[in-house]
């Protein structure tokens, strides 16, 4: 490998996988790892941010797991702490937490909008929080917010809170980009499109929107359909992508909307 990220530290939040396979964090993780990153495998099922440090760690790679619930700020006060206990620095930022629920404005529950707001936007925001101080202090660093084209259009799926979770986030890290642009920390956003990942399979909701419930093949089938490129991206699609913005070839991005969509946004209907 280029070992583009040698001698950085990064924090992958949602670094482990609801299911078998790879999901955006899981793969964002190893690809760090694989470029010489330290990476912290943040999760809040221990388990699975354990199955990824193993499998950064059988690569011969540098890793650590930290189960923590993002909507907490006390917990993410403590995986920082954490990784500069054991690392001295952190170099690089990767919050990767978004739940969808499938729901309107009119069908949803008061208990779940402000629950998919703690989770996919107050996470974005406490992260942050704790975590641009120890850049301003080091001089710099990269911060990747992972949203979705989901914050820039409708998806055909009625989920209010994502579509407006995520928004916020697009809004909320431009202008953090450049409140500390000065400071040398870049803030940016890559917005996936339509991905294959253990989240969308396991999202019985999202099923249902597409096909029959429970019927995973007809929805990987529409979903590829809907693509111009003719099939849906992969979790290693998302990782190159934050990789480049962990990269200091990256050293002149800030406050960017990195779309990985495979032209979906560009259509019509």
């Amino acid at each position: 490998m280029a070992q583009r990220l040698s001698g950085k530290t990064a924090i992958v939040v949602g670094a482990g996988s609801v299911g078998p396979g790879w999901g955006n964090g899981k793969a964002t993780a190893v690809l760090f790892a694989r470029e010489g990153a330290n990476v912290l495998c943040v999760d809040v099922n221990a388990a699975a941010a354990a199955e990824t440090v193993e499998i950064i760690r059988g690569e011969g790679g540098s890793a650590e797991a930290f189960h923590a619930d993002v909507s907490k700020g006390e917990e993410i006060a403590g995986f920082v702490a954490a990784c500069l206990d054991r690392y001295g620095r952190i170099d690089v930022l990767d919050n990767n937490v978004g739940l969808a629920e499938v729901g309107g404005v009119v069908e949803l529950k008061e208990e779940v909008w402000d629950r998919m707001f703690a989770v996919n936007l107050k996470s974005c925001y406490l992260a942050m929080k704790h975590v641009i101080p120890v850049m301003e202090r080091q001089g710099g660093g990269s911060i990747i917010n992972i949203s979705s084209i989901a914050s820039i259009r409708w998806t055909g799926v009625p989920y209010s809170t994502y579509y407006a979770t995520k928004a916020a986030m697009n809004h909320l890290s431009r202008t953090t980009a450049v409140e500390y642009a000065a400071k040398h920390i870049r803030v940016n956003c890559i917005l996936p499109g339509l991905m294959k990942t253990p989240m969308v399979e396991k999202s019985t909701g999202l099923a249902q929107s597409y096909a029959a419930p429970g019927d995973v093949e007809a929805m990987w089938k529409a979903r590829d359909a809907q693509v111009p490129m003719g099939h849906m991206g992969t979790a290693w699609d998302v990782a190159y992508a934050a990789l480049f913005l962990a990269s200091d070839e990256s050293r002149y991005v800030t406050g960017l909307d990195l779309v990985v969509d495979g032209g979906v946004t560009l259509k019509m209907v």
